[in-house]
C-alpha cells in the first residue's frame, strides 16, 4: 500500500472545510437552513444591498456557494467550483468593502479569505484524494481552469460593476431631492 501523499491529504482537508463552509452559506440562502433567510429572505437582503434583480442574485450567490462548496468538499469539477465560488465571495466582498478589511468591524476580511481559498484549490486541482482523480480528471482540464475562471471574473464585475453603478445612480437621485 502506498504511503498517503500529504499534499494531497493536505488539499482533502483545505478542500472539505472551505467547502464545508461554502456550501452551509449557500443553503442558508437557498433553504433557509441553519438560521437563514431562504431565497425570500435573501432577495430582500439582496436588494437592499442593491444587487438586481434580487431573486436572481439570490439563486447565483446561493447556487456559487451551495453548489461550488458541495463541488470543492468532492473534489468534482473543481476548477468550476472554485470559480463559482470564488465569484459569489467577490459581490460579498463588495458588500463589506466600505466597512474596511476586518471582519470584526464588518469588513471583508471574512469573504476574501474564502474567495482566494476557493480560487486557490480550483487552480490548484483537488489532489488524488478526490471525484476529479477517480473520474480522470474529465472536468478538471487546463481549458476548464480558464474558462471558469475568465467567465467567472467576466460576470462578477459585471454584477458588481452593475450593483456600484445603482448605487451610485441612487445617491445621486437623493443629492437631487430637496430636503
Amino acid at each position: 500500500m502506498a504511503h498517503p501523499n500529504r499534499r494531497d491529504l493536505g488539499l482533502l482537508v483545505l478542500r472539505v472545510g472551505t467547502g464545508a463552509v461554502l456550501a452551509a452559506h449557500g443553503t442558508q440562502k437557498l433553504f433557509g437552513w441553519f438560521g437563514g433567510g431562504g431565497i425570500e429572505g435573501t432577495t430582500h437582503a439582496m436588494e437592499a444591498m442593491g444587487f438586481s434583480p434580487g431573486r436572481q442574485s439570490a439563486v447565483a450567490a446561493g447556487l456559487g456557494e451551495a453548489g461550488g462548496g458541495a463541488l470543492l468538499a468532492l473534489g468534482l469539477a473543481t476548477p468550476a467550483a472554485g470559480a463559482a465560488a470564488a465569484g459569489a465571495m467577490a459581490g460579498a466582498v463588495a458588500v463589506h468593502a466600505p466597512a474596511g478589511f476586518f471582519a470584526q468591524g464588518g469588513g471583508y476580511e471574512y469573504p476574501a479569505f474564502l474567495g482566494f481559498t476557493a480560487a486557490a484549490i480550483g487552480v490548484a486541482g483537488a489532489g488524488r484524494y478526490s471525484l476529479d482523480h477517480a473520474t480522470g480528471h474529465v472536468l478538471d482540464r487546463p481549458w476548464v481552469v480558464a474558462t471558469a475562471f475568465i467567465g467567472t471574473a467576466l460576470a462578477a464585475a459585471a454584477v458588481v460593476g452593475r450593483r456600484a453603478q445603482a448605487r451610485t445612480d441612487d445617491e445621486e437621485a437623493a443629492d437631487a431631492e430637496p430636503v
